[in-house]
């Protein structure tokens, strides 16, 4: 199944029609950082603006400019070339000399700030998106659609990009987590990648069994349940206390990341999660093959739209409309817009 082919939450409300990202500035995207330089330590940390370049062509440029390794270089997300961006890198303070005889196409370095600890990824809190629908053909769906995305959530699936452009990420990995060969040998990003995509899959699977059955809101009697501030999971015993904890949004279901430090859900959940790997042909123990790269652990079904804004603007095409509004990393803005447009 495609990424836009998944089951939606606004599946009811039609299509709004238009067409997204035809220019980079189509698609703005800023990190909020969780924490901000102090001005002292022994890594410099760069506000890098990009366009047209992906977080890795950036890092191997840096590389090389400054004359550092790879791996010394920190990102706290990776970020999509079509788009315009604005990241934290962090590099070792020793190539500060070096950083304003820096130049690539499409980049620029904002700002530079020297701290502590090398950037890590997931060292953010989340992004802030601006995104711009070009010819809306139904401008209330649009509306109606994003208004219960506030109200209910976004079904935090992992976007198309996760399974790469011929779609066989998730493939690679399931071979990867079997123990046999591929037919090229991945590098270390690569065998990263492929792992992470066949959790991915599995997820996404997990999650469309929630839609169908209505029940992304629902605590249900063994679910694992995140708690919305502090990021701390515990399996629920009563529905009826957790409930209405779910609708407040103080927690959230949590779904499988499959690997051996996975908190493990209980009852008619936890049946249903073993039904996905058996149906995928692996079981819990060969995740142990993964190494550090599928530990395992539980990633929300849904996840807040943060301030949500919505403006129309008519031009000589037609209606366009801008969406803003923040995700928690690791969430796709891309489907808040597979729920607008219902295209798949």
């Amino acid at each position: 199944m495609t990424d836009s082919g998944w089951p939606r939450l606004t599946a009811e409300v039609p299509g709004c029609g238009g067409a997204f990202k035809l220019v980079p500035e189509d698609f703005e995207v800023e990190e909020v950082p969780a924490y901000l330089p102090s001005g002292e330590g022994e890594h410099l940390y760069l506000w890098v603006e990009k366009r047209g370049r992906d977080t890795r062509e950036l890092v191997r440029a840096l590389a090389a400019a400054l004359g550092v390794s790879e791996d010394d270089i920190g990102v706290a997300g990776m970020k999509d070339r079509h788009a315009i961006t604005r990241q934290l890198v962090s590099v070792p303070a020793r190539a500060e000399p070096r950083v304003p005889d820096f130049a690539l196409d499409g980049v620029q370095v904002l700002w530079t700030k020297r701290h502590g600890n090398k950037l890590r990824t997931g060292h953010l809190r989340g992004n802030r998106f601006r995104l711009r629908l070009r010819g809306v053909k139904d401008v209330g769906a649009a509306r109606e659609s994003f208004s219960r995305l506030v109200a209910q959530g976004v079904p935090n699936y992992f976007g198309e990009q996760r399974f790469g452009r011929a779609g066989d990420n998730a493939d690679l990995g399931r071979l990867l987590v079997l123990g046999q060969r591929l037919p090229r040998r991945p590098d270390r990003f690569q065998r990263k990648l492929y792992l992470s995509a066949f959790q991915s899959r599995l997820f996404n699977q997990a999650l469309a069994a929630r839609l169908n059955a209505g029940t992304l809101a629902t605590a249900l009697a063994g679910d694992v349940l995140r708690k919305e501030e502090t990021g701390g999971v515990f399996v629920c015993e009563s529905p009826e206390v957790d409930g209405p904890r779910v609708a407040a949004f103080e927690v959230s279901p949590a779904g499988p990341l499959f690997g051996p430090k996975m908190t493990a859900s209980a009852g008619a959940v936890a049946e249903l999660e073993a039904r996905l790997l058996t149906e995928a042909g692996v079981t819990p123990e060969d995740f142990k093959r993964g190494g550090g790269e599928t530990e395992g652990s539980r990633r929300p079904y849904r996840v807040r739209l943060g301030a949500p804004e919505l403006s129309s603007e008519t031009t000589a095409e037609g209606e366009d409309l801008w969406l803003t509004f923040e995700l928690p990393r690791g969430a796709y803005a891309t489907e808040v817009l597979h729920e607008l447009l219902k295209d798949g």
